[in-house]
């Protein structure tokens, strides 16, 4: 499917639960965070979380094309850099929804199939990876999609939570370009599930605690 594929990944519309994720900024916002420090949580969540996302999605591709296919130790990986128990809560939760797509368009490719080997939570990453294989998607590419949902999530969120100008989403997506490379470059560069960057975020880990309480929130983190 080449670049049509790619365009698909990054897709806010793809219906996989996207919609039902922030990227941190609700909970970002109730601890206090203002419209005018967005683009502060972009840049810091690009040089954190995306990368390992990134980084994590890219290595289960790897593994997708593989025989036997084994996500194993890329799953493991990722879940040792989630230390906050409702951030691999939700990880779960969206990869189950990237899970039925891969399922729903190719249910026998061993890409899908190796997923069963998770049970029925594959964390989001290693999902992206499998249904990236599924679609045909370069390395490069997937990555790129994968730190463009970080940005578009914030940005689609903050219409919700922080109204303003719709207009400075797009400023906020562009001079985050920077950064959202250095992740991409950092993603493409890991080799194993043991070089999986581990850079910690501890406000985004408290946060997550913090949000995973509260009983009226919009979205899942």
């Amino acid at each position: 499917m080449g670049a049509l594929a790619a365009l698909l990944l990054g897709d806010g519309r793809l219906p996989v639960g996207g919609h039902t994720y922030s990227a941190g900024l609700e909970p970002a916002v109730a601890a206090g965070l203002t419209r005018d420090r967005v683009p502060a949580l972009l840049r810091a969540r690009l040089r954190t979380t995306a990368a390992t996302e990134a980084a994590g999605a890219v290595l289960a591709l790897r593994a997708a094309h593989r025989t036997p296919v084994a996500y194993e130790p890329v799953q493991r990986a990722l879940a040792a850099r989630m230390p906050a128990a409702p951030q691999r809560e939700v990880s779960a939760t969206l990869g189950r929804g990237v899970h039925r797509l891969a399922r729903r368009l190719a249910p026998d490719h061993p890409a899908v199939t190796a997923l069963a080997g998770l049970g029925s939570r594959p964390l989001r990453p290693v999902a992206f990876g499998a249904l990236g294989a599924v679609m045909g998607v370069t390395a490069a590419a997937l990555a790129h999609a994968v730190v463009h949902d970080e940005l578009q999530t914030v940005a689609a969120a903050a219409l919700k939570l922080l109204p303003g100008d719709p207009l400075d989403s797009v400023a906020w997506l562009l001079a985050a370009r920077p950064d959202a490379e250095a992740a991409v470059e950092l993603a493409l560069a890991v080799r194993t599930p043991d070089g999986l960057p581990a850079r910690a975020a501890p406000l985004t880990e408290q946060w997550a605690l913090d949000h995973a309480r509260r009983e009226r929130r919009l979205f899942l983190a």
